[in-house]
């Protein structure tokens, strides 16, 4: 498949095959990784490559039991890492300004983008991939098990292997509720109504609503996934992370 076909075709794969990946096949896609946009050709980020049971078993309980992580063959840890740099600028006389919150910022836009092209690479192989959203959640904890030095945050995780599931496709919102042309234009009530209608009527989420006993979808999201509380609760606890990894200091 071209690049835009394998973009089209992405899917998430929760369930995988106990196959190994080659080393071959999982050099190209770090490769790939390294070959993402970074800023100022900085690339302040680390891929940690876990593929021992016992470490990839420790780190089960920090992505809330989600069994792929023990199961998949390959798990990459995308960190934002200024640990690097820092060193390198201190042994050439240059006094780095990086322990601030815009340099988070910064090496997580190039952990993210690295990790963009990994999966790409990886489901161009013909493998299948998965991001988890809980390792902002449990970064502290993330940051224990991978021994992650000061400067050093994980971002966001990717699990991969060959699938032992074939998913359909996600749904996605129309092409107009993402894309502005020349400028923003902000969302009328009848248009908010209009982009979330397809999704709101789709089976599966009409099921959402019913098994979590709320009105309607949007109160799946607010009440039940992704509740105020637990944001404030995973904020603190992230803030708190990166000042103990030296990304706070000056705020």
């Amino acid at each position: 498949m071209t690049a835009v076909e394998t973009i089209m075709a992405h899917r998430s794969i929760r369930k995988y095959k106990s196959d190994p990946v080659s080393d071959n096949i999982l050099d190209e896609i770090l490769t790939a990784a390294s070959r993402a946009g970074t800023t100022g050709n900085m690339q302040v980020y680390s891929i940690v490559v876990t593929r021992d049971q016992e470490i990839k078993n420790q780190l089960l309980p920090l992505h809330f039991g989600q069994k792929m992580i023990a199961e998949a063959p390959v798990v990459l840890t995308f960190c934002a890492d200024f640990n690097r740099f820092n060193k390198w600028c201190n042994q050439r006389n240059a006094d780095p300004g990086y322990d601030n919150f815009l340099s988070f910022v910064t090496a997580s836009i190039d952990a993210l983008l690295a990790a963009q092209n990994a999966v790409i690479a990886a489901e161009a192989n013909g493998l299948g991939t998965c991001y988890l959203g809980t390792t902002t959640y449990m970064a502290g904890k993330i940051i224990e098990v991978l021994n992650l030095p000061k400067g050093v945050v994980p971002i966001t995780t990717v699990v991969l292997g060959y699938a032992d599931e074939n998913p359909g496709l996600t749904d996605r919102l129309p092409m107009r509720a993402i894309v502005h042309h020349e400028k923003y234009q902000d969302y009328s009530e009848d248009e908010i109504n209009r982009l979330y209608a397809e999704k709101e009527n789709m089976n599966e989420y009409k099921q959402f609503v019913v098994e979590n006993e709320v009105e309607n979808l949007a109160q799946v999201f607010t009440q039940k996934r992704y509740k105020k509380v637990d944001n404030l609760a995973f904020s603190k606890t992230l803030l708190d992370v990166l000042k103990q990894q030296g990304f706070m200091n000056n705020e």
